[in-house]
């Protein structure tokens, strides 16, 4: 049986133009190229260096750089969002210098701890901003594709969902990232909380470990993460970044299996990083009397740079009236933020004494 997928973004029906707060290497590989995809207008760009923001503009063509935030919010055209892509320890600070009422897309983490996260809630709700948090791997084309099959019963009551992400990540490409204290479920695997979140709604309780590299200094590189939905469904994440044995055995993907199929979505992007190798999105369903047979499925894009189309989209059209829900607006990701907290908690804690 072949079906007809349906996983590429509604775009917003209005005009929107985009001021980028930030010029990092997200800005460069993630956001411009994928605004640039969907014709979404960047209007301008400030970064504290202005030198690194000038940089992108003359590269993508914006025609706006602003010496501070406060120049580019006086000088903002209608109808604009704003794109937060710094540091989560800059958020607030930013934010509270936004005009009320604002559409905001504010890069991962939505902080860099739970406390922070909730303090970032209050000031948006203050401020009734329109924020969202950008978890973009929600709308990457093999997980949309994936929810496609999954909303519309073709694989069967979803019973198992698991994240494997077996990799030599090269975080030294993240100066800013890697000195990090909680490195590995706040900065990576948060992704994939997220992730699990969005199918399988709030868990009952996490059971966690995150674990350093006996030769490294980073304060984690693996994890596991079992999430507690009842007594029929499995959901894990393992993780691990140390995998520096070649590409033979190295693994990334995403795997949901159902009561009458099944899902598979390898995450080229992580393999080979930052080069990354293709994407491969396979489904199976079961036919009476047929024996099972998966069924590989080619998708327009990948995780980046074409995921990052589908939040800008929802908070625009969300922004407009065209989308109803605000699917990684700030009230829910805080949940996303509070699950972290707990595999933090649980990983600390640890486990009952064999006795």
């Amino acid at each position: 049986m072949s079906i007809d997928i349906k996983y590429k973004p509604e775009l917003p029906k209005t005009k929107q133009p985009i001021i980028i707060i930030g010029a990092g290497g997200i800005v460069a590989d993630a956001h411009l190229p994928a605004y640039k995809i969907a014709g979404f207008e960047v209007y301008g760009i400030v970064n504290r260096t202005k030198e690194r923001a000038q940089k992108l503009a003359d590269k993508f063509g914006i025609p706006h750089v602003f010496d501070s935030l406060a120049e580019a919010v006086n000088q903002a055209p209608a109808n604009v969002v704003y794109d937060l892509t710094i540091m989560p320890e800059q958020y607030l600070a930013t934010l509270k210098q936004l005009p009320e009422g604002s559409a905001v897309l504010i890069q991962k983490p939505m902080g860099d701890d739970f406390k922070q996260a909730n303090e970032i809630l209050a000031l948006c709700r203050e401020k009734g901003f329109k924020a969202a948090i950008n978890f973009q791997l929600r709308f990457a084309p093999f997980t949309a594709a994936a929810k496609y099959l999954i909303d519309r019963g073709l694989i069967g009551e979803l019973y198992d969902m698991e994240v494997r992400v077996t990799i030599k990540t090269p975080w030294e490409i993240f100066p800013h990232v890697i000195i990090h204290p909680r490195l590995e479920i706040q900065y990576h695997s948060i992704h994939y909380v997220d992730l699990v979140r969005s199918f399988l709604g709030e868990p009952k309780s996490i059971l966690a470990k995150t674990l350093k590299h006996p030769a490294k200094s980073l304060s984690s590189s693996r994890s596991t993460i079992l999430f507690d939905y009842g007594d029929t469904m499995h959901a894990v994440i393992n993780t691990n970044h140390d995998h520096d044995f070649g590409p033979d055995h190295q693994e990334s993907y995403i795997k949901w299996e159902g009561t009458k199929g099944a899902i598979k979505a390898k995450m080229g992007l992580l393999m080979d990083y930052p080069h990354g190798v293709p994407d491969v999105f396979e489904y199976c369903l079961v036919e009476e009397g047929k024996l099972p047979e998966w069924k590989t499925v080619k998708l327009e894009g990948s995780w980046f740079p074409e995921a990052f189309i589908g939040t800008m989209a929802n908070l625009m059209r969300y922004n407009e009236g065209s989308d109803q829900v605000l699917h990684t607006s700030v009230e829910d990701v805080i949940k996303t933020m509070a699950v972290v907290e707990c595999a933090y908690q649980s990983s600390d804690e640890g486990g009952i004494a064999v006795k």
